[in-house]
């Protein structure tokens, strides 16, 4: 079993490149010099050591991986109060320029699907195609499983309650959710939500009107069950496909690395056919 990912006190430097945005500073990784490039988005509150154990696989694959740390995150500065999802897609578009490393495929996992299908929208120029992990799509969220999706976020809470919460909403039977202990920034997790409270405009949700858009499901998401191919693509534009990855849950990222790495690279090997 890999090591839980490091906490906020532990996560290591994400590297000294720093595109600013009205003052602002991002910091962010690359891996990888040629091939495709890949930007690789974190959940709510959670940073980019979320994708590590994919990098292995996807560096095999020939890309080239940018992972860009959140607002508040491994040293990247904090969400303005007025910032809305246009503004944290806008963080990855100067990444994106300052690399010249457009367009790119923009991987967001649940939560981050939200900045990579804004940013999809707003700089089409930049974009080559979006992939949804886990991403809440088709469905509502029950009250139950909205509790203890808050509770994960509350630090205050012993480990074991913690870990309850975690194993009930983002693991599948039989994974080790532990590994998910750390890793939480419950403030930065509650400025996005209030960045995309405050982005009143919805044409960025349909990501599969204008570029090829891969939804990677998980069979025991109970946060986002895979959604059925038709639905998937009237919600979200006939560009739209589906994988979906056994033995995981909503986290599936440290439950099945493999597989969603795999899912993602052969989709994006074959993105040329579907351009052409």
């Amino acid at each position: 079993m890999e090591p839980s990912p490091p906490g906020p006190e532990t996560a290591r430097d994400p590297g000294a490149r720093r595109p600013t945005r009205d003052g602002g500073e991002i910091r962010y990784r690359i891996c990888g010099d040629e091939g495709p490039a890949v930007v690789l988005i974190p959940s709510l509150g959670r940073g980019t050591e979320d994708f590590d154990l994919l990098l292995p696989s996807l560096l095999r694959a020939g890309l080239r991986l940018i992972l860009p740390e959140p607002r508040g995150i491994g040293g990247s500065t904090p969400l303005r109060p007025g910032d809305t999802l246009h503004d944290m897609a806008a963080d990855i578009a100067a990444i994106l320029e300052a690399e010249a490393a457009s367009p790119a495929v923009l991987v967001g996992h649940a939560a981050g699907n939200w900045v990579a299908r804004m940013l999809a929208h707003d700089r089409p120029d930049l974009t080559r195609a979006v992939a949804l992990v886990a991403a809440i799509v088709t469905n509502t969220v029950p009250e139950p499983v909205k509790a203890s999706i808050s509770a994960s976020f509350d630090m205050s809470l012993p480990d074991g309650e913690r870990l309850g919460h975690l194993r009930k909403v983002y693991f599948a039977a039989g994974s080790d959710a532990s590994v998910w202990l750390d890793g939480w920034w419950p403030e930065v997790a509650a400025e996005q939500r209030r960045a995309a409270g405050q982005t009143r405009d919805q044409d960025w949700i349909r990501s599969a009107d204008r570029h090829p858009t891969l939804y990677v499901g998980a069979t025991e998401d109970v946060i986002s069950p895979p959604p059925e191919l038709a639905a998937l693509r009237r919600t979200i534009g006939p560009k739209a496909e589906c994988v979906v990855i056994g033995g995981a849950g909503h986290a599936l990222l440290p439950e099945q690395p493999e597989a969603v790495a795999r899912a993602l690279a052969d989709w994006i090997a074959g993105l040329a056919d579907r351009e052409g």
